[in-house]
């Protein structure tokens, strides 16, 4: 005889972390909202200066521009639906949405890890080998809530861990730079004496 049993699908999470904190909603809307301006900003001027200033058509500042730029992918893949989120009523994200997230930030912090390392390694060859740097480090070279959180404080360390280390990178890898501060104030002086003409 057939047995008949009862199958249900997962169509939709409900989010219960931070939303079980309605008074937080608005801050936290804030927070990262900042942030990600922050991130963004901050990495694309780094995209822009490394692209305008030839003085940085290097390795090490081709590595850190596409650093930047899976950054700016990462947060955009998980940021402003976290937004929408805290702004609206609905607390929930599709299982398909869910997925495509996992699947997207699981690639790009896969490849930023690989970036990394590549990174890592051109600085290895130039601490090391510098008279040979330029040779093995040719353009063809480097063109080939946790377990479930039961306080409000460890979800909003976690939430702060993600957005604010990704907010620090172009500060920590670039912006404090000597050579990128020379190029900002050149390109900013280049910019305004073309405002004055």
């Amino acid at each position: 005889h057939m047995e008949m049993k009862n199958y249900s699908a997962v169509t939709q999470f409900f989010l219960v972390g931070l939303s079980k904190y309605p008074e937080l909603q608005l801050s936290l809307f804030m927070f990262c909202f900042i942030m990600y301006m922050i991130i963004l900003l901050g990495n694309s001027l780094l995209i822009i200066i490394s692209i305008l200033d030839s003085c940085l058509h290097t390795p090490m500042y081709f590595f850190l521009g596409n650093l930047s730029f899976l950054d700016i992918c990462y947060t955009s893949s998980s940021i402003p639906p976290m937004l929408i989120i805290f702004r609206s009523g609905r607390k929930s994200i599709s299982f398909v949405g869910c997925a495509l997230q996992m699947v997207v930030s699981l690639g790009l912090g896969s490849i930023e890890c690989v970036l990394l390392a590549v990174m890592a390694y051109d600085h290895y060859v130039a601490i090391c080998n510098p008279l040979r740097y330029c040779i093995i480090m040719t353009l063809f070279m480097y063109m080939k809530p946790k377990s479930k959180g039961t306080n409000t404080s460890d979800e909003i360390i976690g939430l702060s861990y993600g957005v604010a280390t990704l907010m620090l990178n172009p500060i920590t890898y670039s912006l404090r730079n000597k050579e990128v501060k020379e190029a900002m104030n050149k390109i900013l002086a280049r910019q305004l004496h073309s405002w004055k003409i």
